[in-house]
């Protein structure tokens, strides 16, 4: 018995190819088309029709099977509990993901898959809008370590996944501007009782933390499937450098802009300052927080050069 082959049989993933994934689409349509696709994916990432047909449509299939199962599982509860009901609670998809790998692509092509496919409501919520303002993360000196767990006002994001799944209506969610490096005062989002809700972020598969005799919740206790987007540091490093410096040329020019400084920056001094940002801030909170989560994800999408994505990873049942 070979290593790898014992290996590949401990492993709680099944392991396809892009061509073994693809075979799996059993003949869906395509249900959007190129300029569509376009209008849903990120400044700087890339994502064809093939990489739809090859390993969204396959994806759609295996959430759309979970999905349907859910609500039978759901509704047979109720009968076994006496209290049989026509509510639902939506169905939570998380995905996680490094900085630049394009978790945000996939977030919005998903949900417009899902909802063009299973005809119903889908909502995504990024996990920016719960960052602490700036003004408190300045006073507590932790500004330079946005985007860490400690960032993030984790009791409320895990209060409003926990009031989704409980089915409360009009929930409140804070609005992010990347544009000001900040929350928006006194605006919000609302959401409503979707029938699915996409919850994109950094560290939303991340458990653990501080010692604590008491028991622990985290947000990943309340979803239903859970996404990884992955690739290798140095594509992801090069990805970043590459944003960085199409952000100089666009975004960064708008006079509101909090990264207005660097738009003067030369291309040297550009990729050179993108490199210290990517080494010192997120290639530290990858390693030490994103990365380690990543075998907690139901589904794997791993990326190759220039976002090709090349093989999924499927938690066994």
């Amino acid at each position: 018995m070979t290593t790898t082959f014992v290996a590949e049989r401990l492993s709680p993933y099944l392991c396809f190819s892009r061509t073994e994934w693809a075979g799996l689409r059993n003949g869906a349509e395509l249900p959007i088309d190129a300029a569509e696709l376009d209008s849903l994916v990120s400044l700087n990432d890339s994502v064809s029709l093939e990489d739809v047909a090859d390993i969204y449509l396959p994806m759609l299939r295996l959430l759309e099977l979970y999905y349907e199962a859910s609500q039978q599982l759901y509704q047979v509860t109720n009968v076994f509990l006496g209290s049989p009901t026509t509510s639902r609670v939506p169905y939570v998809i998380g995905i996680a993901g490094s900085v630049a790998v394009g978790k945000s692509s996939t977030a919005r092509i998903l949900q417009a898959l899902l909802a063009r496919t299973l005809n119903c409501t889908v909502d995504l919520v990024t996990t920016d809008g719960f960052l602490y303002p700036n003004r408190v993360l300045q006073e507590r000196g932790i500004m330079h370590r946005k985007g860490f767990p400690e960032s993030y006002d984790r009791r409320r994001l895990i209060q409003f996944i926990a009031d989704v799944k409980s089915g409360k209506p009009r929930l409140e969610v804070p609005i992010y501007s990347h544009l000001v490096y900040d929350i928006v005062p006194d605006e919000v989002r609302v959401i409503d009782r979707p029938d699915i809700l996409i919850v994109e972020g950094l560290n939303v598969l991340q458990r653990g933390g501080r010692a604590s005799r008491s028991p622990q919740i985290f947000v990943s206790d309340f979803f239903d499937f859970s996404i990884y987007v992955d690739a290798d540091e140095r594509h992801l490093q090069q990805w970043y450098v590459e944003r960085f410096l199409r952000l100089r040329e666009t975004a960064f020019r708008d006079p509101s802009s909090y990264f207005r400084r660097y738009a003067e920056l030369s291309v040297e001094e550009a990729v050179a300052t993108a490199r210290r940002i990517w080494r010192e801030i997120n290639y530290v909170n990858l390693k030490q927080n994103i990365e380690p989560t990543r075998e907690r994800a139901d589904l794997i999408l791993e990326k190759g050069a220039r976002h090709t994505l090349e093989r999924v990873y499927l938690r066994k049942l």
